[in-house]
């Protein structure tokens, strides 16, 4: 019954065939297991499991692709960074990822899909399956929220000038990079 649904979220975020299969046939696997027969809006529930499901899968690759490269790089004794530059990188990952876990977990989503798998505002909206206005709103929030946090750990976003919309964007990922 949902399971185009499920799919088409899941190929949305994640952009593969094959992980989007993989990752439907867990969402389908975590339902069952749960009493889902007093959920209320079981198609909005489904939709929160899946895009949950979708980037824990990003979470897990993106750590086991950052171990990989860092197997590979050892055994071959070729770095094309120093060492202290791959541990910085590492130790600022986990700190976005620190910075992140203190958003509202509504928020957080739409942040991740934003910043994280540059997926556009209406894919936002339709794979969370919330208007538009709504996608606005919860990242305008996070935005102003991330930039608290960010304030709150001493970091410091450039003074140039009132900035608004993508270039606020902008700003905020090339916070996160730098």
């Amino acid at each position: 019954m949902y399971n185009k649904d499920v799919y088409k979220t899941c190929y949305y975020m994640l952009h593969n065939a094959s992980d989007a299969e993989d990752v439907c046939h867990d969402v389908f696997i975590t339902v069952f297991r749960q009493d889902w027969r007093r959920i209320e809006y079981i198609k909005t529930w489904l939709m929160r499991v899946t895009a949950n499901q979708c980037l824990n899968h990003l979470k897990r690759n993106r750590s086991l692709k950052m171990k990989e490269q860092m197997n590979q790089q050892l055994s071959h004794g070729s770095f094309g960074k120093s060492i202290d530059s791959v541990i910085e990188e590492r130790e600022t990952a986990e700190e976005w990822s620190g910075f992140m876990s203190q958003l509202p977990h509504k928020i957080r989503v739409v942040i991740s899909l934003r910043f994280v798998n540059d997926s556009s505002l209406s894919e936002i909206s339709e794979i969370l399956q919330i208007p538009l206005g709504t996608v606005k709103s919860r990242l305008h929030k996070g935005i102003k929220l991330m930039r608290k946090i960010l304030d709150e750990h001493g970091y410091e976003e450039p003074r140039e000038e009132k900035m608004d919309g993508k270039r606020r964007e902008n700003t905020l990922v090339s916070l996160k990079r730098g």
